[in-house]
């Protein structure tokens, strides 16, 4: 198995979408094309993972998150780590998340990260508890508003707990 991580290229945004066609998932390449343009911008880094040349995953860092509690903070924010099912249990997720942080640890100290509730996530929540992440002391949110106590929400994609992890190096 070769892995290799690259920088989001012109030419993946059809193939990427395919990928995920093919297993059920719907990220469009309208998604993917903003990408693009995020990272030509300098506003995201997009990070794909390739197995012996064939898409594996990706993984993107916003540099400049729009919604609390990153934003407020100005820190970095990985964002939409996705490793295709039959490519995981390798290293590719952990590789990934290696390369963002290291990316991250030249422009900041620290890291965020935000994690859905719901047991399709459990895998990534035990991936950043396992990595250092820890929550960011905010409690829930929903839909990027931080939920008040007694509060009733729906948990779906939008039900996220924030965690922030401190990098080791200052940055360069």
């Amino acid at each position: 198995m070769t892995l290799e991580l690259r920088n989001l290229c012109q030419d993946d945004p059809e193939q990427i979408s395919a990928a995920f066609d093919r297993i059920g998932w719907n990220k469009s390449v309208a998604l993917f094309e903003a990408y693009l343009k995020e990272q030509n911008d300098d506003d995201r880094q997009v990070l794909v993972a390739t197995v012996d040349d064939v898409f594996a995953g990706y993984v993107t860092v916003k540099w400049r998150p729009e919604d609390a509690p990153f934003a407020d903070a100005e820190i970095p924010e990985i964002m939409d780590l996705n490793v295709l099912p039959h490519y995981r249990r390798r290293g590719i997720a952990t590789a990934l998340m290696d390369a963002a942080e290291a990316l991250i640890g030249e422009r900041s100290r620290t890291v965020g990260i935000g994690v859905g509730m719901y047991p399709d996530y459990g895998n990534a929540q035990r991936l950043y508890v396992l990595r250092g992440y820890v929550p960011d002391g905010r409690g829930l949110t929903y839909d990027a508003k931080v939920l008040k106590p007694m509060e009733s929400t729906v948990n779906d994609d939008d039900l996220v707990l924030y965690f922030t992890k401190e990098l080791a190096s200052e940055p360069g």
